[in-house]
């Protein structure tokens, strides 16, 4: 299969001979491996037995050329964050190690380039300007201030249906159309029997864990209250997981990048009232919520899933605009009032501070009433640089009151 190169090699590509140590952490499945590989020129794999034991029983062996070295699923062997941190401390060259792996750093790792040691970046399932269309539209020139706004695009909402359940997955999307389905079946059960129990998590009911996550996914783009996912989760025979095992299971599914919510914007400099601290719920992928509420690209179009089109064209949106966000170490957060009047669906806030404005909408024309909250953000808030209607229409353009209209197909780095 051949390699679609992805927004992270960008950064990889600046960071590695600089950096002595880089992880790339996220969700399995999410293409972590086959980015690293693209540059190692040794790897450790250490879901292998002889691999894990072989460098337990001399770590300086990690250290031997050729560099990079790969240690793939570091999380099999805990004490490898010792043996990079060792090696970096002593004097590591730049471009010596790379780690993969699908759970989050140890307390205690600093992952901020400016501490010398390992720098983590953020690999998510690929966002639609990594699937082969070409985006018009870059996010990075948004933030500046400096793009204009042009481009069309034949794509309609079939195709974003489509591309909701095809999933971000690289191996899935790969599969042929008549498997997938089978094969994001099979990454929600491991999720339950094998991710779980591998991260030392006990899962006693995986009936009612499952039922949790559909509800969870059922909520996603939104702001519900855990209790109200916690009631949604009951089953037939009358159970529900505990509050106190629901919060354990979302804390390790957050470690393990299952759930991946949208934290509430803190601005640092608030013009605003009170904002809401809750985060707004997304899983990993659209397509796993999909599969999780028995959804197809067809029933999305349909009576039975309609109400769940917008919420998960907005969670693809938001996959997009995180990826982009990232290879411009932009932060992405959403906004909205404690009393719930005023609300924006991404905040993203570049590294100088500026910030973007993004509305998501399931619509090809955008109205006056679409963009009220974001002109509200502009009046309050000086260091908005740009703002922008996400849609599924054709065509990229910018609106008298200065709104930049543009389809999600459009929408790149």
């Amino acid at each position: 299969m051949d390699y679609h190169r992805r927004a992270i090699d960008n950064s990889l590509d600046e960071l590695l001979p600089a950096a002595p140590a880089i992880a790339l952490e996220g969700a399995k499945a999410v293409g972590k491996t086959r980015t690293a590989r693209q540059r190692a020129a040794q790897e450790w794999r250490l879901d292998s037995a002889a691999d894990r034991d072989a460098l337990r029983a001399d770590p300086l062996l990690l250290r031997r050329p050729p560099h990079p070295a790969l240690v793939d699923e570091w999380q099999r062997l805990p004490e490898t964050w010792d043996m990079a941190r060792r090696w970096v401390d002593e004097g590591a060259a730049p471009g010596s190690l790379l780690i993969t792996g699908s759970a989050s750093l140890p307390s205690g790792i600093d992952t901020h380039s400016g501490s010398g040691r390992i720098l983590g970046l953020r690999m998510r399932p690929m966002a639609l300007f990594e699937r082969g269309v070409t985006a018009a539209v870059s996010l990075s020139s948004l933030l500046d201030g400096s793009e204009s706004i042009t481009g069309s695009t034949e794509l309609r909402l079939p195709w974003y249906a489509e591309q909701i359940t095809s999933s971000g997955f690289p191996g899935i999307r790969a599969a042929h159309p008549r498997i997938r389905e089978d094969l994001i079946d099979s990454y929600a059960r491991n999720i339950v029997d094998r991710d779980l129990p591998e991260a030392a998590v006990s899962v006693r009911a995986p009936h009612t864990l499952r039922r949790w996550l559909a509800a969870y996914g059922a909520a996603s783009s939104t702001t519900t209250a855990y209790n109200r996912i916690l009631n949604a989760a009951l089953g037939p025979d009358g159970q529900q997981p505990a509050k106190t095992t629901t919060m354990a299971y979302r804390e390790h599914l957050e470690r393990i990048y299952v759930l991946d919510p949208v934290p509430a914007w803190s601005p640092s400099r608030s013009p605003f009232a009170a904002l809401q601290a809750g985060p707004k719920h997304q899983l990993v992928d659209p397509a796993l919520a999909a599969r999780l509420l028995s959804l197809t690209s067809t029933s999305l179009l349909g009576e039975r899933g309609r109400h769940l089109l917008g919420p998960l064209f907005e969670s693809l949106a938001t996959l997009s605009v995180r990826v982009a966000a990232e290879a411009a170490r932009a932060r992405v957060a959403h906004l909205r009032t404690n009393d719930g009047r005023r609300e924006i669906d991404l905040i993203v806030e570049g590294r100088d501070g500026q910030i973007l404005g993004i509305e998501v909408k399931l619509t090809q024309e955008v109205r006056d009433d679409d963009v009220r909250h974001l002109l509200w953000l502009r009046e309050r808030c000086a260091d908005v640089v740009d703002l922008v209607i996400v849609t599924t229409g054709t065509r990229a353009y910018r609106r008298s009151d200065g709104i930049a209209v543009v389809p999600l197909a459009l929408l790149g780095p």
